[in-house]
């Protein structure tokens, strides 16, 4: 049920983001499975985007890893406090990536209610790239690591969202990027109640 690697590196990084939605993030820390269904991520489109860690192929230590080919784990600190889950995509050199922002979980419910220390019937439990990381376990320890691995995957169970369950928005948390921070690069599940920031729909 794992995705294939010719998922993340084949097709542009919006229609990978796209299609990320409905499958389901899986990890395996000391031993503990735990995941859920991503219902919210956002694209960066390497080194033309002004979001990006990689923009104008800014190359770090931090950002290296958004350089290898996708299919990998990129986890960064930020404000000092919140681990990020990221996939790379794209091919070696290309450095697109996409953060998990929000999941509905299902796998490990017991472990994640404990590690976010509130019930699974809260949305704020999985609601967020933060607390995505948190309830799943993941840290910087994992940065690198292949998805096709045994400690952080995505599977496939077959569940699926039709366009229009789909709201493209803004990014979050990105206004230095100037214009490019009010791209619709922002894919979520408009019904899903794990979505850390929905847009108000009209009535």
């Amino acid at each position: 049920m794992k995705l294939p690697l010719d998922f993340y590196t084949h097709g542009n990084v919006l229609h990978i983001t796209r299609n990320l939605l409905g499958k389901y993030l899986m990890s395996c820390i000391d031993g503990i499975v735990t995941g859920g269904i991503i219902v919210e991520a956002e694209a960066y489109n390497g080194v033309v985007d002004k979001a990006s860690h990689a923009f104008g192929g800014r190359l770090t230590n931090r950002t290296k890893v958004m350089h290898r080919q996708g299919g990998i784990a990129y986890v960064y600190l930020c404000y000092g406090i919140h681990e990020m889950f990221n996939i790379v995509t794209s091919t070696e050199g290309d450095p697109h990536a996409i953060l998990v922002r929000a999941i509905e979980p299902t796998d490990g419910i017991d472990v994640i209610e404990l590690r976010r220390n509130m019930p699974a019937s809260k949305p704020a439990i999985t609601s967020g790239p933060g607390s995505v990381a948190k309830a799943l376990g993941i840290s910087r320890k994992i940065n690198g690591f292949d998805l096709q691995g045994d400690v952080i995957w995505i599977e496939d169970r077959g569940l699926g969202f039709t366009d229009d369950q789909i709201i493209a928005a803004p990014r979050v948390g990105v206004d230095y990027a100037a214009e490019d921070a009010l791209l619709p690069y922002r894919l979520y599940v408009k019904t899903n109640r794990y979505v850390s920031r929905p847009l108000k729909q009209p009535k």
